[in-house]
């Protein structure tokens, strides 16, 4: 399927490795031109010679998303580069597993703030652009009661209602705004490989929850990532849309 993406421009924070990382190779094997950050050098690295490696179009620099200077100065080298911003994907988290109020603050500030931050510093150029899209990235922990009180699911909670409201908001300016929930997700080095090897009871018993019998991976996410923030899905802003294999047990309206 075409997704009509061959052209565009992209942004994409945490795009090393995971989501990010399979969010900005799907947007870029569609045709788009993208641009990542981390925090990190040798992640960035590592991650720009993989891209190069596959023929891709991807640049990037080392930014972190908790300083708002960095992440204005990035956004606009980023769109000095590509030529523009019309698709911008918000995919920073801090993953904090503690419950003390530092945790609390990294969540706020790197989930939160980090992807406020992101939007705001690429305004300017997808009011220019003609296919302007915004995709957050949250979970479905921030919809069900999932892992007990802690920073993560409140954030990701946060994130949603942020990108209902500013769906609401862009609607009329023709910039869509959506958010995606991945369910369990699992990629080498990530949350949950590192679970199964530290926690396997706690990996056992999430993926026994899955009806589907298995864990969803990084670039099943990508893909709908990519069709949101595509001229097919031109209709639709606002929305939530849940990659999780069937995890969650609520009814869906």
């Amino acid at each position: 399927m075409d997704l009509k993406l061959d052209g565009k421009t992209a942004i994409v924070t945490g795009g090393t490795r995971g989501i990010g990382h399979a969010s900005a190779r799907r947007l870029a094997r569609e045709g788009c031109r993208v641009g990542i950050c981390a925090r990190g050098a040798a992640g960035l690295d590592g991650a720009l010679a993989a891209f190069a490696a596959e023929g891709l179009s991807v640049i990037g620099a080392v930014c972190d998303v908790a300083d708002g200077e960095a992440v204005k100065q990035w956004t606009a080298t980023m769109a000095a580069e590509l030529g523009g911003i019309d698709i911008v994907v918000a995919n920073p988290s801090a993953l904090v597993g503690a419950t003390d109020e530092a945790a609390w603050r990294a969540g706020l500030e790197i989930d939160v703030l980090g992807t406020v931050r992101t939007v705001e510093a690429a305004m300017p150029h997808l009011e220019k652009s003609d296919a302007a899209a915004i995709v957050t990235i949250s979970s479905v922990a921030g919809l069900e009661s999932f892992g007990g009180v802690r920073p993560y699911n409140s954030v990701k909670a946060a994130l949603i209602n942020y990108t209902s409201n500013l769906a609401n908001a862009l609607a009329g300016q023709g910039i869509r705004v959506n958010c995606v929930s991945p369910g369990t997700i699992f990629f080498e080095g990530g949350v949950w490989d590192q679970r199964r090897l530290d926690d396997p009871e706690v990996y056992e018993w999430a993926l026994s929850r899955n009806p589907t019998g298995r864990m969803g991976t990084a670039e099943e996410v990508a893909d709908a990532v990519a069709f949101l923030a595509s001229p097919l899905s031109g209709f639709t802003t606002g929305t939530n849309l849940v990659v999780d294999g069937g995890i969650t047990q609520r009814v869906q309206y």
